[in-house]
């Protein structure tokens, strides 16, 4: 597993914190987001998370994709849920729905419950977005295994999810290697000729040679560590973590807004917030 994702980040303010900050920022953030429910409240969690993803330094040109990606993959499934529920699953009574149009041909009705529904949730998916991306790219990609051993995970599994992490850059490495080595061969697979089926057809015999080399490539890596005694006996870290007082105020933040928002959920005052201009008042 030779490649890993872009350190984007490096030099910021978040990627100079130890490498356990983000992490456990990352799974506080989530234990409170998915307890908030008024878009409101959300609205305020999205701007938090916009200026802790700010401090992560991450060139936007760099990661567009991965944002335009993500953000298609929100308003499907939002959009998915806003058609199947109607609004009924955010709480909303169903005497009380507001009709405002259908979707032919199949007559589907649209209220204005399901489409506040809906924007909560994708307020909710950007702002998890936003605190997730500093993971990947605002932490050296040589501190993943340390920082997860350090959270208290054993060796294995530490290793197994940096390999994991590791494993997706590195088929894509791999896939643009292996296309590239047909186009000298002569053989373009991304060729535009042709409609969806015959390009995908073009470009289904790079997924073999993919494949297997992804599977040699995990064999050498599990040779190597096999070779250097892995798992034998109990490991040692060279790597030394150390929290500052600027990690302590980030999680301490983190720790409270988590608080903040279980007690919100469990005390009724974050409900589903239905949008007055939708209903006219």
């Amino acid at each position: 597993m030779r490649a890993s994702f872009r350190y984007l980040g490096r030099g910021s303010w978040l990627a100079r914190r130890d490498p356990r900050t983000p992490l456990l920022v990352a799974v506080l953030f989530v234990v409170g987001a998915v307890q908030i429910k008024d878009v409101r409240q959300l609205g305020l969690i999205l701007a938090i998370a916009l200026v802790y993803y700010a401090t992560a330094g991450i060139p936007f040109r760099q990661v567009r994709g991965q944002w335009a990606y993500l953000a298609v993959v929100i308003v499907i499934i939002a959009g998915f849920n806003t058609i199947i529920t109607g609004g009924r699953a955010g709480g909303f009574s169903a005497s009380e729905l507001h009709p405002l149009f259908r979707i032919p041909p199949f007559g589907i009705l649209i209220t204005a419950e399901a489409i506040s529904l809906s924007v909560s949730q994708i307020t909710r998916f950007l702002a998890i977005i936003a605190v997730s991306l500093p993971i990947a790219y605002a932490i050296s990609p040589g501190d993943f295994a340390v920082a997860l051993r350090r959270l208290g995970l054993g060796d294995r599994l530490s290793f197994a999810i940096d390999l994991t992490i590791r494993f997706l850059p590195t088929l894509a490495n791999e896939f643009a290697e292996t296309i590239d080595a047909q186009r000298v061969r002569g053989y373009d697979p991304t060729a535009r000729k042709g409609g969806p089926i015959t390009r995908l057809r073009r470009i289904a015999p790079i997924f073999v040679p993919v494949t297997v080399g992804s599977i040699a490539g995990a064999e050498d890596t599990i040779d190597a560590m096999d070779l250097r005694g892995f798992g034998v006996g109990k490991r040692t870290w060279s790597r030394a973590l150390q929290y500052d007082r600027a990690d302590w105020a980030v999680l301490g933040f983190f720790v409270a807004f988590a608080i903040v928002a279980t007690l919100l959920n469990f005390t009724g005052q974050s409900q589903h917030y239905l949008l007055p201009f939708l209903v006219g008042s």
